[in-house]
């Protein structure tokens, strides 16, 4: 079985520390290999060379979570300009209360 990657958002980073997670976040800004997301609060990641996160689209991002609260990319995906970021907000709130269904914590 791959590695479990558990849905975050920007107030759950300390929690996971050292582990590989998935987060959608809107791209704000992309300077070199560092991109700034907003996903209920500021993420700061360390770009792979593959990612092509597009400033103002919806990118849903593997990646693991350093000490610092930034988080370095494994992969990304492009999740286009019209994701409702209030829905995906909801996902992580039922996918941590119901944490056992969807990853071991």
């Amino acid at each position: 079985m791959s590695e479990q990657t558990p849905r975050i958002n920007a107030p759950l980073l300390d929690q996971f520390v050292g582990r590989t997670i998935r987060l959608v976040g809107k791209v704000t800004a992309v300077h070199g290999n560092k991109a700034t997301l907003d996903s209920n609060g500021q993420v700061i990641a360390h770009l792979d060379r593959d990612s092509t996160l597009r400033i103002g689209s919806a990118a849903e991002l593997v990646a693991k979570v350093n000490p610092d609260r930034s988080v370095r990319v494994l992969t990304s995906t492009d999740f286009g300009d019209n994701l409702d970021m209030g829905v995906y907000g909801e996902l992580v709130n039922i996918c941590q209360q119901y944490k056992e269904v969807f990853y071991d914590s």
